[in-house]
């Protein structure tokens, strides 16, 4: 199975959103079926074949998530993101203050969906290949 050391090697080729899906190839390639990122300090739950899951630790100090989501605005800065003008911490910051928690990637279905504090859908992107 896949370790968090192989998931951060190839996280650490991510110089942007834009760099997104190599990314999920490379993980995918890994054996990943899943991941769940939690905004508040971008530690995250990775999920594999046979119930197997391993945990990263957490990235930064632990941001506070706005308990009222704004969707437009976070599609604004999630596009910016993709296009390269922000780096992952930037962009998490952003995700907090849209109302952002978590973000779920399923690997199978090739989907990327965040959610609020609620547990409210707030947008469903699918991942284009590379």
């Amino acid at each position: 199975m896949f370790t968090v050391l192989q998931i951060q090697d190839a996280h650490s080729k991510v110089e942007s959103g834009a760099d997104f899906p190599k990314y999920i190839q490379d993980i995918k390639a890994l054996g990943v079926e899943a991941f769940e990122t939690f905004v508040a300090d971008s530690h995250t739950d990775y999920f594999g074949k046979n119930n197997y899951k391993t945990s990263s630790l957490a990235v930064y100090d632990t941001l506070n998530i706005s308990e009222e989501s704004n969707k437009e605005r976070f599609i604004a800065c999630i596009k910016a993101h993709q296009k390269g003008a922000t780096d992952y911490v930037t962009f998490c910051k952003d995700c907090a203050d849209n109302g952002i928690e978590k973000w779920i990637v399923d690997l199978g279905k090739m989907t990327c969906i965040y959610y609020d504090k609620k547990g409210n859908e707030i947008l469903v992107e699918n991942i284009p290949s590379v």
